[in-house]
């Protein structure tokens, strides 16, 4: 391995703080979006499904549309893909920050949540998309990039840990109480019957969820700024690409690879699974477990296990291989969902059996990354005169991951409408508690096997891989002596 393509410590943990601001933001989206919009703002059930399910196709489809752009975007010289990511920061933290805030007015709240939701999504995209393609631009050599990719791993799943940190527990300090029936104080000179103390508390949590966006914001700033001044674009590794294409031609091109295709609608599944979990487990832990005041610790749980766990995960990798890793990685999670909703309600075994699916988050986190540069190094070798389409692969990866986000949001929600949720109620009826079983266990795991079934098809296992290796480095080598003799014979 040259020196050049090796990667200093230092550039790898730059490189992985970048990733930190989009699983932060996903993390206090993912977990507290649905719960806020539900019994902070107040909005219905029905309309926070269209929120949640319309943001989350609009984020679906503005991935490839941005992938398209950057692939045609020109060399800067701070890059092709940091350009991108410097400029959507500062207006991605304002809207961030307005998704928390409740406007002053009852009528277009439904449109307000729904406009910065989406603004923020578009935002984000054009920070991860290029972040994302930015992996195969660190380095020619597959090792580094596993190696970087599982440093920014481990940093994602700690952001993902700060993200819950920050939101559950600012938000925990302010926990508003739920309405068991008629309110004790009433207001007498107003329309409707109004708790004072509802009112008192509820105003505090509104004012603790900007606190908590507006610390995020911070935080999603500072990470920007390291992965601007951290990391260099390598230029030598950013070729030229063949001759531009149309948005319907980069479809057809990367749904033509065999590979990718199987791995994108593995991980679809999964990710469709993890998701079911994520966005409903504080609600679960909320009414149906009955653990009101510590579902934002039984969240921190999961996602410190996780943290702990990419380590190992990247080590099982390295010895039996990215297939094998994945397979094992998400059947960890499955006892996890059982026990939790089979056994009687206890903290104890909660937060037990929290800590286990904790392991199965961090493969879910992992294998997905990590087996995406594979599959475009292999598309590099059947295709070798078409090239420079890194952008467009990773942003229809990440399309198709949000795009089983906005299902699993949109259809949980509205289950619930259907189900008869109460705004802040302090039980729910028989047939939400029901739902938020099935779709924290059983679903997920259903999921769960058709994606590894998918998974299983897919032909890229070790033997190929290290084929795929040395077939790319001989390329390079044959390519490094062609540029030299070129440039001796102008010389000459």
């Amino acid at each position: 391995m040259s020196l050049l393509n090796r990667l200093s410590i230092c550039s790898k943990l730059c490189y992985a703080i970048g990733g930190a601001p989009y699983q932060i933001t996903g993390s206090a989206l993912g977990f507290f979006l649905q719960i806020y919009l539900l019994d902070v703002a107040q909005i219905d059930a029905f309309y926070a499904s269209i929120i949640l399910f319309v943001g989350r196709a609009w984020d679906g489809i503005t991935d490839p549309t941005v992938g398209f752009l950057v692939s045609r975007s020109p060399w800067t010289r701070f890059g092709r893909m940091l350009p991108w990511i410097v400029l959507s920061t500062p207006l991605a933290v304002i809207c961030y920050f307005l998704i928390f805030y409740v406007p002053p007015f009852e009528d277009g709240k439904v449109v307000w949540y729904l406009f910065f939701y989406c603004a923020f999504q578009t935002l984000q995209t054009c920070f991860h998309v290029p972040y994302s393609a930015l992996t195969m631009f660190i380095s020619s050599e597959q090792a580094e990039r596993d190696s970087a990719t599982a440093y920014r791993m481990t940093i994602e799943v700690l952001g993902a840990v700060l993200g819950t940190a920050i939101q559950g527990q600012i938000v925990g300090m302010a926990n508003a109480p739920c309405i068991p029936g008629q309110c004790l104080t009433v207001y007498a000179n107003i329309k409707f019957t109004v708790c004072l103390t509802c009112r008192f508390v509820v105003s505090l949590q509104k004012t603790a969820y900007m606190i908590a966006s507006g610390v995020i914001c911070l935080v999603y700033i500072l990470c920007a700024i390291v992965l601007f001044f951290g990391v260099r674009e390598q230029k030598e590794f950013c070729r030229v690409g063949s001759e531009p294409i149309s948005f319907f031609q980069g479809i057809k091109l990367v749904m033509g690879h065999g590979p990718y295709v199987k791995l994108v609608i593995g991980f679809l599944f999964t990710s469709l699974a993890f998701m079911l979990l994520e966005g409903n487990f504080a609600l679960f832990c909320t009414y149906t477990l009955g653990f009101r005041n510590d579902f934002q610790n039984i969240l921190l749980v999961i996602m410190f296990s996780a943290t702990l766990a990419i380590p190992f995960w990247q080590w099982f990798l390295t010895r039996f291989g990215k297939k094998t890793a994945a397979y094992c990685g998400t059947l960890t999670a499955v006892p996890s969902m059982i026990v939790v909703v089979v056994f009687k309600s206890n903290l104890i075994m909660t937060y037990f059996v929290s800590f286990f699916a904790g392991m199965g988050v961090a493969s879910a986190y992992l294998m997905s990354w990590s087996m995406l540069p594979d599959v475009v190094d292999d598309f590099k070798l059947e295709n070798p005169k078409s090239t420079g389409h890194e952008a467009i692969f990773y942003s229809f990866y990440v399309f198709f991951s949000k795009f089983s986000s906005g299902i699993s949001l949109g259809i949980s929600t509205l289950s619930l409408h259907f189900a008869g949720y109460i705004t802040r109620g302090c039980s729910q009826p028989e047939a939400v508690n029901i739902t938020l079983r099935v779709l924290v266990s059983f679903a997920p795991i259903a999921l769960m096997i058709i994606g590894l079934v998918v998974l299983y098809f897919y032909p890229i296992d070790e033997k190929r891989r290290q084929r795929n290796r040395e077939r790319l480095r001989e390329q390079w080598e044959m390519e490094d002596s062609e540029t030299d003799s070129a440039e001796l014979a102008a010389i000459i």
